[in-house]
C-alpha cells in the first residue's frame, strides 16, 4: 500500500491506495484542517486518530508521498508521515515528472497538486486534455498532445466565493452547500447557491468548449476535488468524473520516483 497526503489550504487528505492492474484503488482516505499552528506530533496524532475512527488497521504501507500548496505545513507534514511510517516521504517533483512536459515560463512555480492533476491526466486520458479541480480554488489545467503543460486558469472555489460573499457585504449570509436550488433562484439563499454552483458548471462547460475552439481538437473534460460533487452533475459537457484523481496522480508519482531512485 502507498500512503498518499496532500496538503491543501483547507485540509490535509491521507489516502491508501493499491495497485490495480495499470491503474489505481483508493482504500480510504481521512482528512484534518489545514491548522497552520499543530505540531507534527498533533498532526500525526489527529491522522492517526482519523484512520482510527475509519476502522482502518494498522497500516504497512511501502512508503509515502506528499503533495503540499501550503509550504508552512510541508515539514510538520513531512516529520507526520515519518512518524506514521517510519520512512520520509518522497515530494512531487516538477522536474521528475514523466510523460509531461512544459509550455510555461516558470513550470518550478506550479502547483504540487496541479502536477499530480496534470500528469495522471496526461498518462490516463485522450489529448488534449482539461482537468478541473474544485476545491478552496477552482484548479484547471490544459494538457495538449504529446503531453505538453500548456497552462491553465485559477478561480476561487465553490466555498470560497461563497464565504467571501458574505464576508464583504452587508446583507448576504452563508449558506450551506448542502442545499437543495434551482437553476432560478427563489430567494436570497437559492439565488446564491445556483450563482456557485450552476455558475461553476457553466464555466467548465464554457471553458471546454473554448479551449476545444482554441486548440482545434476535441477536449477530453476532467473533474475531481472535494467541492466537485456540488458541480459536477450539473455540467453538461461530457466529462469523467474521478474523486480520486489527484491521489492516484500521487501513487503514479510515487512508483516512478522510486523508479528513478533504485
Amino acid at each position: 500500500m502507498i500512503l498518499t497526503c496532500d496538503i491543501g489550504n483547507t485540509t490535509v487528505a491521507l489516502s491508501g491506495v493499491e495497485r490495480d492492474g495499470a491503474d489505481y484503488r483508493v482504500l480510504f482516505t481521512v482528512k484534518t484542517g489545514s491548522d497552520r499552528d499543530m505540531t507534527a506530533k498533533e498532526c500525526r496524532n489527529r491522522l492517526y486518530e482519523r484512520l482510527q475512527e475509519l476502522g482502518v488497521p494498522q497500516m504497512q504501507p511501502e512508503g509515502s508521498i506528499l503533495s503540499s500548496v501550503v509550504p508552512e505545513l510541508t515539514e510538520t507534514l513531512v516529520q507526520a508521515l515519518t512518524g506514521l511510517t517510519g520512512t520520509d516521504p518522497l515530494r512531487v517533483r516538477w522536474s521528475a515528472v514523466p510523460n509531461l512536459t512544459y509550455a510555461i515560463p516558470h513550470p518550478e512555480k506550479l502547483g504540487q497538486d496541479r502536477i499530480a492533476d496534470a500528469v495522471r491526466a496526461a498518462r490516463r486520458y485522450p489529448l488534449p486534455v482539461l482537468t478541473v479541480d474544485m476545491g478552496s480554488a477552482t484548479t484547471c489545467n490544459v494538457i495538449g498532445p504529446g503531453g505538453v503543460f500548456l497552462g491553465g486558469m485559477i478561480s476561487p472555489g465553490i466555498a470560497t466565493g461563497l464565504q467571501m460573499l458574505s464576508t464583504k457585504t452587508a446583507q448576504l449570509p452563508l449558506v450551506d452547500l448542502g442545499s437543495e436550488t434551482h437553476l432560478i433562484g427563489r430567494d436570497t439563499t437559492e439565488c446564491l447557491l445556483s450563482g456557485a454552483t450552476y455558475g461553476v458548471a457553466a464555466m467548465v462547460d464554457g471553458l471546454a468548449e473554448r479551449i476545444s475552439e482554441e486548440l482545434g481538437a476535441p477536449v477530453t473534460v476532467v473533474i475531481t476535488g472535494g467541492l466537485a460533487r456540488y458541480a459536477e452533475p450539473l455540467c453538461r459537457c461530457e466529462h469523467i468524473y474521478d474523486p480520486d484523481h489527484l491521489t492516484k496522480g500521487l501513487a503514479y508519482l510515487y512508483d516512478t520516483e522510486r523508479e528513478n531512485l533504485f
